[in-house]
């Protein structure tokens, strides 16, 4: 007998499953489709992994609107869900002895509801960043603003939907929708799901789901980001997330800290009409690096682990778009770049609203359970003498496989008995760090591959990965070539 499904959700990455996951609080039948082999591959992968303050927006806008409220649930989500989560603070400086473009984004952030919100002088400047650009004058400091792992937190979000009920297909694509409100025929290659709604959360490709069902009044036009990564520590160096003053193509270049104290530093902005051109190059690495240079004197190049791009889903109307379209039933959840996943629980809130607007009972569920287990435990890395015994020692939980993150074999095998299949090294690497050390995999890739093959219950191919296939990458040697050469000349 078919299922008809209450809600289908198109994309799971951090708003596809926020949603997924606040909606299976309810007594509903929730399916969430995913033409990717994992959740989270697109912009939640590759993106600044900021928890903004929520200035940076005016309040005539919906992301200026939302921003605040979903920063508000970060710290309540990572107690329940464990994918990290730090409040650091995050302060915009300028070297100019004008403090007004600071000024003016204070009382923004006080036009959305912030009340963290205040300038600091030269001199508290460098008591707080005491590593920064002597020369910077003035900053205006948020103290609520914060970091995550986006990746993480998409996961999490997903394994907790499927635990309290929801459905996960992946690998499957949407490529036709059609009827209206209370019966809709979603097909993908392989399978046709009935629906009583469907929420188009399906990122740089939300125009296209759209255009399925005969809305053609917005358009994403792509624009992505590089960054570059340094290696685990290097994050220590500043306590709060540094922004330049934005432009009129973002939020600026940062400097911040990962969760797990990897100095990150980027985006640029480029526009482009390849969704899925995530190859990065020097000339635009280089230009992050200078400007970051401006900021923070003491990026040190030989730490560079990696580089990496995002792709925005910016929409043509230069705002989020979430509402019941004119095709009823369709819901339309599109143009949701930064601060996109800042907002995204304050998105799952007024999609239930909308839904809730729209007819659908929304019963709550008492059987719910918001919470799960971590997979990553956020520790300290031991001496290298203490784990030496465990990395070739027999099968066993405790078995150390990852040298430089020191992840054990027991928690590869976790990650990979949450309701989600995991089928690449990368689903590994985005769960448990795995290979995200300073050798970058060397060492561990062959013995991820021995622990998957063993325990695979999915078709695991250890060719297979998403961050090695074929995408133009600059690699370490190659940018400390690069830069050296600018010196020397």
């Amino acid at each position: 007998m078919e299922t008809l499904y209450d809600v289908v959700i198109i994309g799971a990455g951090i708003v596809g499953t926020t949603i997924a996951r606040h909606l299976s609080r309810y007594r509903l039948n929730i399916l969430l489709l995913e033409k990717g082999i994992d959740v989270a591959m697109g912009a939640t992968k590759a993106n600044s992994a900021i928890v903004h303050g929520g200035y940076a927006e005016p309040h005539t806008t919906l992301k200026g609107r939302l921003c605040y409220p979903g920063r508000q649930a970060f710290a309540r989500l990572d107690q329940e869900l464990n994918f990290g989560f730090r409040e650091t603070g995050s302060l915009v400086v300028t070297d100019q002895d004008d403090p007004s473009p600071l000024e003016q984004l204070m009382e923004q952030g006080k036009a959305n509801g912030l009340q963290d919100l205040r300038l600091v002088d030269q001199a508290e400047l460098r008591q707080l960043e005491p590593n920064l650009n002597p020369e910077l004058k003035w900053g205006l400091l948020c103290e609520g603003a914060g970091v995550c792992s986006p990746y993480e937190m998409a996961i999490a979000m997903a394994e907790n939907a499927i635990t309290n009920g929801a459905e996960l297909r992946l690998e499957s694509e949407v490529t036709a929708i059609s009827g209206s409100k209370g019966d809709f025929l979603v097909q993908t290659a392989t399978e046709r799901f009935r629906t009583r709604y469907v929420i188009n959360a399906a990122g740089v490709y939300a125009d296209r789901i759209a255009q399925m069902v005969g809305i053609h009044d917005f358009s994403i036009l792509p624009r992505t980001g590089q960054y570059l990564l340094f290696a685990r520590g290097t994050g220590k160096a500043v306590n709060h997330v540094i922004f330049g003053l934005p432009t009129a193509r973002g939020k600026g270049i940062l400097v911040a800290s990962t969760v797990h104290d990897n100095l990150l530093i980027g985006p640029d902005a480029s526009e482009g009409d390849d969704r899925e051109d995530t190859s990065t190059d020097l000339e635009r690495l280089a230009k992050i690096y200078d400007a970051c240079k401006k900021l923070y004197g003491g990026l040190d190049p030989k730490q560079f682990l990696r580089s990496f791009t995002g792709v925005r889903a910016r929409s043509s109307t230069d705002d989020f778009i979430i509402e019941e379209s004119e095709v009823k039933g369709f819901i339309q959840v599109a143009g949701i770049q930064s601060p996109g996943l800042t907002a995204s629980p304050a998105i799952a809130d007024l999609v239930e609203e909308i839904l809730r607007q729209s007819g659908l009972k929304l019963d709550a569920d008492p059987g719910f359970n918001p919470y799960r287990e971590p997979i990553i435990q956020h520790r300290e890395l031991r001496p290298l003498r203490e784990i030496k015994p465990l990395l070739d020692i027999p099968s066993a939980p405790e078995k150390v496989i990852c040298r430089c993150e020191q992840v054990t074999e027991g928690e590869i095998i976790d990650a990979c008995q949450r309701g989600i299949p995991v089928k690449t090294i990368d689903g590994i690497k985005r769960r448990t760090r795995a290979s995200m050390g300073w050798c970058q995999g060397t060492f561990c890739r062959p013995r991820i591959v021995e622990v998957m093959e063993r325990i695979a219950t999915e078709p695991f191919d250890s060719r297979f990965d998403i961050e090695h296939s074929g995408v133009s990458r600059v690699e370490k040697s190659e940018l400390l070539d690069f830069l050296q050469s600018r010196e020397e000349e």
